[in-house]
């Protein structure tokens, strides 16, 4: 029976599974509900590269781009459809928000990449897209840069939810959740409500071994037969280790004095969202970013292959903070072969931001493709 299935044991041990995809074509058929239902399925995040698979291979987008009004630039109508999209899902997903008290059922939505070094832009967009889709379960996607930090302090003040995002070293996580706690207060003081902000900080798990494992690869090439094993056997570790580690900031910054005053006013923990925990590497087993992060007041955010994986065969028990000790000597171990957390993390967000703005630019490209297909004249972006 599905209610006995292992994403529901994975839901009764504390984590929340939200779907990392959208694509209209499962907001109408009834299979998104189906997997309410089926998969203890209780949010959804979206992002640029998923809507420009959808738009680009799929027909389910045509009606709407062909009727829409004249003199949009493709970054508009690409703001429609998305918008259309989050505010179908966040309705589908209103029961759940509301059984779960607010905890749970939310839809994301990003902001542009333009404004990723820019905290004033980032508030004004992330308003801009909270009355655009207008729906109390929505979350505003903000990346988690020195400046996105920034605005998420103001953002939380303002009370809107919001999904901090590119988040893999746990300096920048510390300070996420000083930015969430800030804003918190400050909207205490503001004589705000606080039962009604949610958030979650969502931490990059697999790019961080492939990253680490690649450089592990390259000294490996080099070295003689004693250290080969010895760099062989701290491959596929560090992604689990670093998100154990940041597990361990949420715990300690989640109690105490501090947040037992936000808690009284019903204040919220931004749960930690572990995010990319779809398993690139072909040799490490396809669920293993999910078992070994199970715990209370988490959500993983997967890609439908690895839902199906984890409902096939995933094997559910608490291990979040299990083995931090270990975590903290796999990177001291990595450290003293000169391979530094802080330089691989550096390098993710770099990329991650790059890829994100490549991402908007391939979709913004595809859409104009589309326009013309369906006998529309793109109207040039304004810059």
């Amino acid at each position: 029976m599905p209610h006995h299935s292992r994403l529901h044991k994975l839901h009764a041990a504390g984590q929340s599974v939200w779907l990392d995809y959208i694509d209209r074509s499962i907001l109408a058929n009834g299979a998104l509900t189906q997997q309410i239902a089926d998969d203890a399925l209780t949010g959804m995040t979206s992002n640029p590269t998923i809507f420009e698979k959808a738009l680009a291979n799929g027909t389910a987008y045509d009606g709407q781009l062909a009727s829409a009004p004249d003199g949009l630039t493709p970054w508009q109508l690409f703001e429609l459809v998305e918008s259309d999209d989050v505010r179908t899902a966040c309705d589908q997903f209103r029961s759940v928000y509301e059984g779960s008290g607010g905890t749970d059922g939310y839809v994301s939505i990003e902001v542009s990449p333009n404004v990723a070094n820019d905290a004033d832009a980032t508030v004004e967009e992330a308003h801009r897209l909270w009355k655009l889709v207008n729906r109390p379960n929505v979350m505003i996607k903000v990346p988690g840069t020195e400046e996105g930090s920034k605005a998420l302090r103001r953002l939380i003040a303002d009370g809107l939810n919001v999904n901090v995002t590119l988040l893999f070293s746990v300096e920048a996580y510390a300070r996420v959740i000083e930015a969430y706690l800030a804003g918190l207060e400050e909207r205490m003081k503001n004589g705000g409500e606080l039962h009604n902000v949610g958030s979650v900080a969502s931490f990059f798990i697999s790019r961080v071994d492939s990253e680490v494992d690649a450089r592990l690869d390259a000294m490996i090439k080099e070295a003689d037969d004693a250290s080969r094993s010895r760099l062989g056997a701290l491959k596929g570790k560090a992604a689990i280790a670093n998100a154990k580690l940041a597990y361990a900031l949420f715990q300690r910054h989640f109690a105490g004095a501090r947040w037992e005053k936000l808690r009284a006013k019903s204040g919220r923990v931004q749960r930690p969202l572990w995010a990319s925990t779809g398993t690139k590497n072909p040799s490490y087993r396809d669920v293993m970013y999910v078992e070994q992060l199970v715990g209370p007041d988490t959500v993983n955010t997967m890609p439908p292959a690895t839902i199906a994986a984890f409902q096939d065969h995933g094997d559910v028990s608490r291990t979040v903070d299990a083995g931090v000790d270990e975590a903290r000597a796999l990177l001291q171990a990595l450290a003293s072969e000169g391979i530094s957390m802080t330089s691989v993390t550096d390098k993710l967000l770099a990329e991650g931001l790059a890829s994100f703005q490549k991402s908007f630019d391939t979709l913004l490209v595809g859409l104009e493709t589309k326009l013309r297909s369906l006998g529309r004249a793109p109207v040039a972006s304004a810059v």
